[in-house]
Formats: structure tokens, C-alpha cells, sequence
């Protein structure tokens, strides 16, 4: 069984957010086709939230920042996870909730391409897990660095190639 996981949907990531990634409100729109679909064939869902230290510049618990989209709101039934590290599966409950709905697979959506989807893969790879990402509903940021700058599409598309040579399926790459 495939699970969907929903990494960083949160307002940082935002046009107004101080890590704004290009082409966010198309993400959105994707991300909420898929939770949509994932309810109706009943496929479990987890949401995973990042925070940092209370004096954190970002990510801050219970800054604007940190919130989750207002789009899109987990249901009831569909747990939240809190992280403070790149990945999902490092120091949270979720590879444990995996476990208990016999999920082999994930499909991750979220937020950022090259950090936090990227580092979810690799753990999730690293636990036997199948691992699918939809590139339409991922996406992230132009970096500037003392490698270069890189624009967004490039990070995108470089991290997404990365993940397919271990093995992670690519959907909708276009």
C-alpha cells in the first residue's frame, strides 16, 4: 500500500514567506489534487510540519512562518508530524505510522525539492520503502551559494534526477 506524505506545506514556502518557492500556488493546487484523490481511494496521508528552535529566524513554533497553508488542512483522521530536521523519518513517529497501515510505498508532495523531499526519499529508500514524487507537486527556491546561483527549475529538476538514479520513481516530470 502507498501512503502519501505531505512535507513543509507551510506558509514560509509562501509568495510572502522568507523562503518563497517558485511556482508555489501551482504546487498547492497539485498537492490538493492528490490529498483529494488519496481520500477518496482511502490511502492513508500524513502531514509533516517543520520546526525550529523557539529563536530561530525561521520556522519558529507558532510564528506565521511556521503554520501550515491555509489551503490545504490535514483531516481528522490523518496524523501531523513535527520535525526539526531535513527528514520526515528522523526523530518522528512516522516511519512507525507507516509501519502500522502496512505501507510499502510513499508518495511525497511538499516542499523543498533539494532539502526536506530529497532527505525523505533517501531515508525512506533506506527502510526498503518504495518511493514515488510527483514533480508537479514539489517544488523550491533559487539558490545563491559559493558553488553559483542556480534558478529554482534547475535545483528542481537536478534533485529529482539525483533521486532517480537511486531509485525513487518520478511522476509527471514533464
Amino acid at each position: 500500500m502507498e501512503a502519501l506524505v505531505v512535507i513543509d506545506v507551510q506558509n514560509e514556502f509562501s509568495s510572502a514567506g522568507a523562503m518563497a518557492v517558485e511556482g508555489h500556488a501551482a504546487a498547492l493546487g497539485e498537492i490538493a489534487g492528490l490529498v483529494t484523490a488519496a481520500r477518496a481511494a482511502r490511502r492513508p496521508i500524513a502531514w509533516i510540519l517543520h520546526n525550529n528552535a523557539a529563536d530561530a529566524e525561521r520556522f519558529r513554533p507558532g510564528s506565521w512562518g511556521a503554520e501550515p497553508s491555509p489551503e490545504l488542512e490535514p483531516a481528522e483522521d490523518e496524523p501531523v508530524f513535527v520535525k526539526t530536521v531535513f527528514g520526515a523519518l528522523t526523530g518522528t513517529e512516522l516511519g512507525r505510522w507507516l509501519d502500522e497501515k502496512g505501507a510499502d510505498a510513499i508518495e511525497l508532495v511538499g516542499f523543498l525539492t533539494h532539502m526536506c523531499v530529497s532527505t525523505t526519499a533517501r531515508e525512506a529508500l533506506m527502510r526498503g520503502l518504495k518511493v514515488a514524487i510527483d514533480a508537479r507537486a514539489t517544488g523550491t527556491r533559487a539558490i545563491d551559494s559559493s558553488a553559483g546561483s542556480f534558478p529554482a527549475d534547475v535545483i528542481h529538476r537536478t534533485a529529482l534526477a539525483h533521486l532517480e538514479t537511486m531509485g525513487v520513481t518520478i511522476r509527471r516530470a514533464d
